[in-house]
């Protein structure tokens, strides 16, 4: 006997109508999506690399200013450190750059979805974290630097050469260690090593100042990017917070309202209560009437005591 096909083939057609555009696009968006976390994902954890690596630089910083004498193996490592610090943020501040090129190329296609939404807010909190990440390495810099300077200032008061911090700021701006030693007679070996020292905080001033310049650059558009969303995340997080506010309230009209409800529900019963008496006493002769005088004898009874 032979199958009729037509039956199931029409019903075949109907399942593939059903699914119409949208449901393609929302399958190609999700594992866009799922594309997009995971380079989220691998930012954050580049901007801890570099968090991680400024806590090393600072106890670095120490180590160096603590000891009696430039020690050359941790200088090499502050450098490697500065340099991978450096070669990190490059990094994420191009990656970030992309996912900001992509989100203003679907804004100015009119696309506004859910999607887009949510990578605006990821990709301003990985900005905002970078900053704060780069503020603090620059400011561990500077600090470095304003320690470096006092130490040459006294190292020269040992030697006798007394200077003011603008003498000293034009000395080091000139970039040349030889004006510390102009007028200095190294008679002994603890003065030679003295001018050594300041000649090698010296360095350490200029390494940390073309390092400064190097990624000024770089934080400023980071900074600039950052101010200028946060308006955008002050709107967010107000939404947020009055969304908070509107489930709360939600809450609270909805406990209202189960009570009033359940109140409701026992005036029903009351009266349905109410109508059951009066009708059993309407009959006088009926067990249920019998019931009745029998409930109401019992209540007066308790009500006496």
């Amino acid at each position: 006997m032979t199958k009729d096909r037509l039956a199931a083939l029409q019903a075949a057609q109907s399942d593939d109508d059903d699914v119409g555009p949208d449901d393609v696009n929302v399958a190609v968006e999700g594992g866009f999506m799922d594309e997009f976390f995971s380079e989220v994902e691998e930012i954050r954890e580049m901007i801890d690399k570099i968090q991680a690596n400024v806590e090393e630089v600072k106890k670095k910083h120490s180590a160096i200013l603590s000891a009696p004498q430039s020690d050359e193996k941790t200088k090499h490592e502050l450098e490697d450190l500065m340099a991978d610090v450096k070669k990190t943020a490059n990094k994420v501040r191009g990656k970030l750059k992309h996912i900001e090129q992509n989100i203003e190329q679907e804004e100015h296609s009119n696309k506004s979805s859910a999607d887009l939404r949510i990578r605006k807010t990821q990709h301003s909190t990985l900005s905002r974290k970078f900053v704060e990440v780069m503020t603090e390495y620059n400011r561990t810099q500077t600090d470095y630097r304003d320690r470096c300077k006092s130490r040459i200032q006294r190292q020269l008061e040992i030697t006798g050469r007394a200077t003011t911090d603008d003498e000293l700021e034009e000395m080091l701006e000139q970039g040349n260690s030889a004006v510390f030693t102009q007028g200095i007679i190294m008679e002994t070996q603890q003065a030679k090593q003295t001018l050594a020292d300041i000649e090698a905080r010296h360095a350490d001033i200029i390494k940390l100042e073309t390092s400064i310049r190097e990624l000024h650059d770089m934080f400023m558009d980071m900074a600039m990017l950052v101010e200028s969303q946060g308006e955008m995340i002050d709107r967010i997080e107000y939404h947020v917070e009055h969304a908070v506010d509107y489930v709360q309230t939600a809450t609270q009209d909805t406990k209202k309202a189960l009570k009033y409800q359940s109140k409701a529900r026992r005036d029903r019963q009351a009266e349905r209560s109410i109508s059951l008496h009066f009708g059993a006493c309407n009959q006088p002769g009926t067990r249920a009437a019998y019931v009745i005088r029998t409930l109401h004898s019992i209540s007066y009874v308790i009500c006496a005591f």
